[in-house]
């Protein structure tokens, strides 16, 4: 399969438009917002525990500082990652080279492979970009570097599963806004379908619970690689990905 050109072209229009470089400095952004209140306020809890050996113990840079950085940038990815993914196919469609793009002698999963690699490089490197956080806070108190490596793999498996659902929904209009904001509106919901597991109970709310896309971040924050989250992520970004195919494919054949 050709997926190569197809990635470095793509790779290429990210930087020779305005996205990549408004993105990538709206995520740092926001991002370095969140790590320097978090960071401020664990050091003024240090100062306070200084005074108090109990709570002095409680104490742990990596779980004070950098389990809630994490968090708080799997909800910039919720707001973020539609703006990644919306033009991918949107934009071939409403253009009309989506049509060309398919009669050339590529697969159509070739080409898929190829847009859906350049938006998770993309985001990969807004991701690597983030390594300055802990590494400034390493300086000052150590760090557990097995909650922080397990931290960033859950942080790569729920982003590829966040962009294989823009990328399905780019291949079903050709309206980017509408791709943005179906990719925003079914990641939402996979997001808040959890907190009704509760209340659901029995099989519902186990099947509910199973289904939240958050839920199966919670063991990777804690240092944990749980094959079966391992495993949600995976079959999540399969199966939306395989459903685009399916949307590319049956383009073809309707002409």
């Amino acid at each position: 399969m050709r997926v190569w050109p197809i990635f470095k072209k793509e790779m290429g229009l990210y930087f020779t438009s305005p996205v990549a470089y408004v993105v990538i400095t709206m995520f740092l952004l926001v991002v370095g917002y969140f790590f320097y209140s978090i960071f401020v306020f664990f050091a003024m809890a240090s100062m306070q525990a200084a005074m108090n050996p109990t709570m002095a113990r409680e104490l742990n840079v990596t779980d004070g500082v950098m389990r809630p950085l994490f968090s708080n940038i799997s909800v910039i990815m919720l707001l973020l990652m539609p703006m990644l993914t919306m033009r991918l196919f949107a934009e071939e469609r409403k253009s009309g080279t989506i049509e060309l793009l398919l009669t050339y002698p590529v697969r159509d999963g070739a080409v898929l492979i190829g847009k859906y690699l350049a938006a998770f490089a993309l985001y990969a490197i807004m991701l690597a970009a983030t390594l300055v956080y802990p590494l400034v806070t390493g300086v000052f108190a150590p760090l557990e570097w097995g909650p922080l490596l397990s931290g960033y793999v859950g942080l790569l498996l729920m982003g590829g599963a966040f962009l294989a659902i823009g990328v399905l929904a780019s291949s079903l209009t050709e309206n980017q806004i509408v791709a943005a904001f179906l990719t925003f509106g079914v990641l939402l919901l996979f997001w808040v379908i959890g907190w009704s597991a509760e209340y659901a109970g029995g099989v519902a709310g186990r099947i509910l619970q199973h289904l939240s896309i958050i839920e199966h971040y919670e063991s990777f924050a804690k240092g944990v690689l749980d094959t079966r989250d391992i495993l949600y992520y995976v079959n999540f970004t399969a199966l939306a990905l395989f459903l685009t195919l399916r949307s590319l494919e049956s383009r073809r054949w309707n002409g």
